[in-house]
């Protein structure tokens, strides 16, 4: 049995009755700490008898995905939850790759091939069971030993890369963050982000669990998640409204939209107590935005490998712009402007490749510490943009200020061996080009020359994880970007050549719109 899970049981034994888990909406459902530890219990005692290797989990946020995801640790089980943005070949590649046979799924899933013989499984609603028929022993993936679960984050389009967790370092992080967060008032816990993603599940779902709060699972659409690349902002604030979470983790451009609503005459719920935001940069401005608008908002680091969270700004411990101090399980060292973890790290990649014998990391991050021990990120090494002049602009510091930017959701920068910068922007159709322009142009004037925006394309549709321009957690793959949108990008040069260093900037108005 999972360490996490036996903290969990003997934490709950103290409010048996309290709520643990609920849905809201038309299916409304509230399961107590006793219904919980009972149905997992008898799903764990199942999943004991079934093929002993790793599980597939493929569903909506819910109820029954996080009871999945609690037996599995119960029962020692390796979980490999599939994020349902994932394409039919990210899907079928994740599991032949994590040598999964069985699928924890509805019943009407869409199913990779082979995928045929289900059963009910005792203590879920609405997830069956799926077999996979004609497996061959020899299939089966070598993993790192007391591999317990397998996350799949960003990699290539087709072939998203598995990370390795154990227990020890799963029961670490969600013990630390419900120790780092004792003192915030946090009895309600809303998940906004997808359940597969790591961030949700170990501080959305096992952090809360740990100290005895609700954990409330609304379906992705009854968020205004539409698909992987459409959202409607509308019912995300209706929800918080009706809710009224204590805490929530979001990424940037979900607390873009809620300053926006504030500005526009929407008001918070005053029960927030905890906003956390990560998963990119965030701009001064936006948090300043944020502040303004009365918004608890608590930036932080982390990563995959690292279990997921490495630093986080608290209460009375919050320094804006930064990303908070180390957690205590956590040592930061900055080496040649790059950030090196050491502490407890992942197993390894399924593929075989890891870390060696040793527990520091390093991360591909830049950045710095300041003399209080606040960690900053600047960007990624490998995102460097070295300009045709010889200049290092990271693209996600330019990024942040163009996405603080009323009304644009998203802003890729390039410019690699160009003379100036370019972006493409997706922003909302109630705002023009020449507002939008008259905003950039501002913006230039906040950024030294080097690094100010000489040329810019309007996108007619946001960059999202279908088409593997998007991380789950709102990150650009901006190699896949570069590829998809060559032609876009060349645009924004008319008559350069990459290492063409006498091209100006386009004179006017620089607006290309797709």
């Amino acid at each position: 049995m999972s360490a996490l899970w036996q903290a969990i049981k003997d934490g709950a034994r103290q409010h048996l009755q309290d709520p643990a888990l609920s849905t809201p909406g038309a299916r409304a459902s509230v399961l107590s700490y006793e219904s919980l530890c009972q149905r997992v219990e008898r799903l764990s005692r199942h999943l004991q008898g079934i093929d002993p290797g790793p599980l597939g989990l493929l569903a909506d946020n819910g109820i029954d995905w996080i009871i999945a995801d609690l037996a599995s640790l119960a029962a020692d089980r390796c979980l490999v939850p599939v994020p349902l943005f994932f394409s039919p070949r990210q899907r079928e590649h994740a599991l032949d790759d994590a040598g999964a046979h069985c699928l924890i799924a509805p019943a009407s899933t869409p199913l990779p091939a082979n995928y045929s013989r289900l059963e009910k499984l005792p203590g879920l609603e609405d997830l069956v069971l799926w077999h996979r028929e004609a497996v061959d022993s020899a299939d089966k993936a070598r993993l790192p030993e007391k591999t317990l679960k397998i996350t799949y984050t960003s990699g290539s389009t087709g072939a998203p890369k598995g990370v390795c967790l154990g227990d020890d370092l799963i029961t670490e992080m969600a013990t630390v963050l419900a120790e780092a967060t004792r003192d915030c008032p946090i009895e309600r816990h809303l998940c906004v982000l997808p359940l597969a993603t790591l961030l949700e599940n170990i501080a959305g779902v096992y952090a809360p669990l740990l100290r005895g709060a609700e954990v409330v699972v609304p379906g992705l659409s009854d968020l205004g998640f539409e698909g992987s690349s459409n959202f409607v902002p509308q019912l995300f604030l209706e929800s918080l409204s009706r809710i009224r979470p204590h805490s929530m983790i979001l990424i940037p451009q979900l607390l873009d939209a809620l300053v926006m609503a504030s500005h526009g005459g929407w008001e918070a719920p005053d029960s927030l107590q905890f906003i956390a935001v990560g998963g990119g940069k965030v701009s001064q401005t936006l948090l300043a935005g944020a502040t303004q608008a009365g918004l608890p908002v608590y930036q932080g680091y982390g990563l995959s490998e690292c279990g997921s969270v490495v630093s986080l700004n608290l209460p009375g411990q919050n320094r804006p712009g930064s990303v908070g101090r180390p957690l205590p399980n956590a040592k930061v060292t900055v080496v040649d402007g790059e950030i090196v973890v050491d502490k407890k790290l992942f197993l390894g990649y399924t593929d075989g490749t890891g870390p060696a014998m040793h527990s520091a990391l390093a991360t591909g991050d830049l950045g710095y510490l300041d003399a209080d021990g606040y960690l900053y990120i600047n960007g990624r090494r490998k995102n460097l943009i070295i300009s045709s002049f010889g200049r290092n602009i990271s693209p996600e510091w330019v990024e942040a200020e163009l996405q603080a930017i009323p009304g644009v959701l998203q802003a890729i920068v390039v410019g690699e061996a160009r003379p100036f910068l370019g972006a493409l922007i997706f922003a909302n159709p109630t705002v023009d080009d020449e507002t939008l322009d008259s905003a950039i142009q501002q913006t230039n004037r906040l950024l030294p020359d080097y690094a100010r925006i000489g040329s810019w394309l309007r996108l007619a549709k946001p960059l999202n994880t279908e088409e593997g321009t998007l991380t789950s957690n709102g990150r650009f793959k901006r190699e896949v970007v570069a590829t998809l949108y060559a032609d876009q990008i060349s645009s924004l040069y008319p008559a350069s050549k990459p290492g063409d260093s006498t091209l100006q900037p386009p004179t006017g108005r620089p607006v290309y719109s797709e």
